[in-house]
């Protein structure tokens, strides 16, 4: 089993900025792929970004494109979303998600492991 656990949330006002972390831990081998995906009530959860193990790849979504940065250390096994220029539209329970597939997946079934998730709120 693989455990994902975020941080980093919290509140924060338009044009602020947060990093948040997820810290993994158990099987190591198959984490090759790790991503954000972010889920505002009522809505489907939908991908932030993604970037493959060797951080040669990176995807973004278009809504944060330019506004987001997504990173990882591999040594210490953590994966970080720097998001600057938050929006109020930005709010959202944000998720990591690790799966054993080679190539960044925009999609919630290209990743087999998830953290419980990080509260963002932003007000305008």
């Amino acid at each position: 089993q693989v455990q994902l656990v975020e941080s980093g949330g919290g509140l924060v006002q338009a044009g602020g900025s947060l990093r948040l972390s997820c810290t993994a831990s158990g099987r190591t081998a198959i984490r090759v792929a790790m991503g954000w995906f972010r889920q505002a009530p009522g809505k489907e959860r939908e991908f932030v970004a993604g970037i493959r193990r060797s951080s040669d790849t990176v995807s973004y979504a278009d809504s944060v494109k330019g506004r987001f940065t997504i990173s990882r250390d591999n040594a210490q096994n953590t994966v970080y979303l720097q998001m600057n220029n938050l929006k109020p539209e930005d709010t959202a329970v944000y998720y990591c998600a690790a799966g054993s597939n080679v190539a960044v997946s925009t999609t919630p079934r290209g990743y087999e492991y998830w953290g419980r998730g990080t509260q963002v709120t932003v007000s305008s």
